[in-house]
């Protein structure tokens, strides 16, 4: 009943914007104050920071174009399907097309397959013995199987094969490659909350007469937290920053690597690190302060 009346009353008084910005002023500063006693401890921390962000950026970084590797081979594969005699392959054709994932298919003629065979290999001369075939592309390595399928099925299809074997390992390749990202990335959020954790604890410890008075002139919870909550994040942001150097060089080494095997770089490869990196630094280390708030002043 209390609340409700409190809420009510509080939606029929008009805000000051003026006394708000003075609120965000003196909480900007008790952040800063906050940092400024931590000494030269903020810089152990951020080199750390800094260090655990540039193996996740780097980990990251390499999944990317490991992954857009694996998609460039795998989009080089193709179902070799072979036709009956006397069967309509533009029929066919349709036919497939209808199937899901189906990207791409190209007709080969019989005829176009002998003469290419002849003028590879001495032959005697004897009839074609070739069926006509389609060459199928589909639009994920892992799609091969369920779309080989589908196709074995047709009534007109002789025979079918693909590179099966190679289409298994790509598939395992990113698997791998994504089981690896999602670790490393537990393993950062990890050290990063360990870190602001026991990095807030003292900056707790040193200040806890101040918080204790605050407690007893009834200042609010948000208002005891928000500059502790602030402070781990800006650790996670200047970590950030730092990382930013080492893994240019990464990104430059990674671009050589596909020009060298001229397979096209994952487009805004770097700018999605980038923003991954200081979107996920800036939350741990908020993360890591409200835990270690909650823990150690229970407001």
């Amino acid at each position: 009943m209390n609340r409700n009346l409190r809420s009510n009353v509080k939606k029929h008084i008009p805000k000051d914007w003026l006394c708000e910005l003075r609120i965000l002023y003196r909480l900007g500063k008790e952040t800063l104050g906050d940092i400024i006693r931590t000494g030269w401890v903020n810089l152990v921390i951020i080199t750390t920071m800094a260090a655990i962000l540039t193996i996740f950026g780097a980990c990251f970084r390499t999944a990317l174009s490991i992954s857009t590797f694996a998609k460039e081979l795998g989009s080089a594969l193709e179902i070799s399907v072979y036709l009956k005699d006397s069967v309509d392959a533009k029929g066919v054709k349709q036919e497939i097309q209808q199937i899901k994932h189906v990207e791409r298919i190209s007709i080969i003629p019989k005829t176009e397959s002998w003469a290419k065979l002849r003028t590879e290999m001495s032959l005697p001369n004897i009839d074609n013995p070739l069926p006509d075939t389609l060459h199928v592309k589909v639009d994920q390595p892992e799609n091969l199987q369920p779309v080989f399928d589908k196709i074995r099925a047709i009534p007109s299809v002789e025979d079918m094969s693909y590179a099966k074997d190679l289409a298994s390992k790509i598939e395992l390749v990113n698997h791998v490659v994504k089981t690896i990202t999602i670790v490393v990335i537990g393993i950062m959020a990890l050290l990063t909350i360990t870190i602001i954790n026991n990095t807030i604890q003292l900056v707790i410890q040193s200040r806890k007469e101040e918080i204790e008075i605050m407690r007893l002139m009834g200042v609010s919870n948000w208002y005891i937290r928000f500059p502790f909550i602030m402070q781990g994040a800006f650790y996670g942001f200047t970590g950030s920053l730092l990382a930013m150097l080492p893994l240019g060089y990464v990104q430059n080494g990674l671009a050589n690597m596909h020009k060298f095997f001229m397979i096209p770089s994952p487009s805004n490869a770097q700018n999605i690190v980038l923003i991954v990196m200081f979107s996920m630094s800036i939350l741990f280390g908020a993360v890591g302060s409200y835990w270690c708030i909650k823990k150690h002043l229970q407001v």
